[in-house]
């Protein structure tokens, strides 16, 4: 199958044609402003599916709607038209075709043009109205206001928000993705006379700010947010993709002292948090107990020994850990515990607690095992 995408280096195109990669899709002819265009004759000639992304939003003079939205699809259709090929062609679209604006009344042109064209010719043609499409790769201050509070907020510069009350409708752009690739294989989602991405996200433009703000100070509290709400998981990624590239790394405060380390790694607000204990030969750690805070510990390096004992009870229990035998032991409550490096080199453990450390309960309690 020979697919034709234009606006290729767009952001929706870009985006597609790599999951078109991903998928094995080898065939794909990219087109796009600085593709010589000559190249289009051919492209209409040989293509048995096209991708129509191509399109203008930000032009310097309002009739370049027109030209963009309307008269590259006229080319397209005709060019099309010419040498019979009635392959179906998807056009991206905007919900601004429903508004009286010169950049709505390009779009509903083009859709006019579009539909006229599969009434004349019989081809299959699927119109997708998108709300804002955000997420990777898009260009920051040009149409996104989320691509450029993520690149302005990650860089430290300055953001402007009119009104923090404006209602947002966003697409995530891998959510776009998905629908697209279904469409090509014949099972586009349809919302009356409309082809839509089915996932939609609403909220305020000010919640949008307050979140992406939380995403930058979460390096420093070292958090992360909560990914079981949808957008909030989606448009933490998006963030993350406009981290300037010298600031992929950021620092953790280690713990040491002469017994090893130990470093928190990651809390969240409602899975607890990871920490990394470091162990120098022969030390001993721990020896506490907790009423309801529980870890599970993973060591990763070294040799050591984990050891129990109930609090009441004499009976210690000894479960002996190695890096080289991934094993996760559960501390449950009520025993108080310790971990010894048994080895020659550093012991390296990874421990996970069901809540994150707060100095004011801390619920742990000094008893030797």
């Amino acid at each position: 199958m020979k697919i034709l995408v234009t606006g290729a280096q767009g952001f929706i195109g870009q985006n597609l044609i790599a999951e078109l990669t991903n998928q094995k899709y080898t065939d794909i002819l990219e087109y796009d402003q600085d593709t010589n265009p000559a190249l289009l004759d051919t492209y209409c000639q040989e293509a048995n599916f096209v991708f129509h992304l191509a399109g203008v939003n930000r032009p310097q003079e309002q009739s370049e709607f027109m030209e963009g939205n309307f008269g590259f699809t006229k080319t397209l259709l005709d060019t099309l038209k010419k040498h019979g090929n009635t392959c179906t062609v998807l056009v991206s679209s905007s919900t601004q075709a429903a508004l009286d604006n010169p950049y709505g009344r390009s779009k509903k042109a083009g859709e006019d043009l579009l539909a006229a064209y599969g009434r004349e010719t019989g081809a299959r043609v699927l119109i997708y109205r998108f709300p804002n499409v955000f997420g990777k790769w898009c260009r920051p201050n040009y149409n996104s206001a989320v691509a450029t509070f993520c690149n302005n907020i990650a860089r430290d510069l300055p953001i402007t928000v009119n009104d923090p009350s404006v209602i947002m409708n966003l697409v995530y752009i891998d959510d776009v993705i998905e629908e697209l690739i279904h469409a090509l294989q014949g099972k586009e989602n349809f919302v009356g006379d409309f082809c839509a991405v089915p996932v939609v996200h609403t909220i305020t433009l000010g919640e949008i700010v307050d979140l992406l703000h939380s995403f930058k100070n979460s390096r420093e509290e070292r958090s992360v947010p909560n990914m079981s709400v949808g957008f909030t998981s989606k448009l933490y990624s998006t963030y993350l993709s406009y981290l300037p590239k010298d600031k992929f790394v950021y620092p953790l405060t280690m713990n040491v002292d002469d017994r090893g380390s130990f470093t928190e790694f990651i809390k969240t607000p409602d899975r607890g948090q990871v920490s990394v204990n470091i162990s120098k030969p022969g030390i001993t750690k721990g020896n506490h107990w907790h009423h309801s805070k529980n870890e599970k510990f993973l060591v990763v390096g070294g040799i050591g020994v984990i050891r129990f004992r109930k609090v009441g009870s004499d009976e210690t229990i000894e479960y002996y850990v190695s890096g080289d035998k991934l094993e996760v032991v559960d501390i449950p409550t009520g025993y108080t515990h310790n971990i010894e490096n048994l080895g020659n080199t550093d012991m390296v453990t990874i421990m996970w607690a069901n809540e994150s450390f707060d100095p004011d309960k801390p619920d742990t309690y000094y008893l030797e095992v």
